[in-house]
């Protein structure tokens, strides 16, 4: 049996594709994926190819760089949305750095910008690796800003 770890209702973790570092993110037993806060998302041709184009959160948070974000590696599906309504999203797969440990992650490309948390964190990303206790938060951040023990004494 696999030992799940406890992760809080909100952390902050890192995208090391994306260059975001701390970011707040907020777990979502309710969803089924994750999504992340973009803007300008738009697919073009190039070299007979679709590409997907699209730029991270937006210029009210502390984090946005306006830089352009490609890839070929994406899909699309269709996304209950918070007001229960069916919508098509894209999707792409990248990294998030959780407890100093790197874990694939399928994000949905959303409008999250009146949301409080650029980052939802569904549950097919939690299921067999971390148990919610919303009574907590920021385990993993509180975990990366542990002082290094040079003697590694626990």
């Amino acid at each position: 049996m696999i030992k799940k770890q406890t992760i809080g209702r909100n952390d902050k973790a890192d995208f090391p594709e994306f260059r975001l570092e701390g970011i707040d993110i907020k777990m979502d037993t309710g969803a089924y994926t994750s999504a992340i806060h973009c803007r300008e998302i738009k697919t073009k041709e190039v070299d007979g190819k679709e590409v997907l184009f699209f730029t991270l959160l937006d210029p009210s948070h502390q984090q946005y760089n306006k830089q352009e974000f490609s890839t070929e590696k994406f899909s699309q599906k269709s996304v209950k949305n918070s007001f229960g309504g069916s919508e098509k999203r894209f999707v792409i797969k990248t990294t998030i750095l959780l407890f100093e440990k790197e874990h694939p992650i399928a994000l949905s490309l959303s409008e999250r910008g009146e949301m409080k948390f650029p980052i939802l964190i569904g549950r097919k990303f939690l299921m067999k690796r971390f148990i919610v206790d919303s009574a907590l938060t920021n385990l993993s951040h509180k975990e990366k800003s542990k002082p290094v023990d040079p003697n590694n004494n626990q």
